[in-house]
């Protein structure tokens, strides 16, 4: 008798479900404004119909965070990890080297 073949996840972090927008810049300079899907410590899910992005491709990501009277703009750049249905997800790179 074999094992069953359990599907192995490969996320170290937990996702959570996210009501935010993001900017997404290309290299090519072209940018559009996007809803993100779910977060992780590394990652985040984004619709990006029609943006034309290919697996592998750096992006910048501009979150605009609000607190209160001030609203900062996080930025990090990620590359493509999946496009799938309309949902790009994205690895952050340098998460927390600065």
């Amino acid at each position: 008798m074999t094992p069953e073949k359990v599907p192995v996840e490969r996320r170290f972090h937990t996702r959570h479900r996210a009501r935010t927008e993001v900017f997404i810049r290309q290299k090519s300079g072209k940018s559009k404004r996007c809803k993100v899907v779910n977060l992780s410590v590394n990652g985040v899910a984004i619709h990006t119909a029609d943006m034309g992005l290919g697996k592998g491709e750096v992006v910048e990501l501009s979150f605009a965070i609000n607190l209160g009277p001030v609203i900062k703009i996080h930025r990090r750049k990620a590359r493509v990890a999946y496009i799938r249905n309309g949902i790009t997800g994205f690895a952050m790179e340098n998460f927390g080297k600065r």
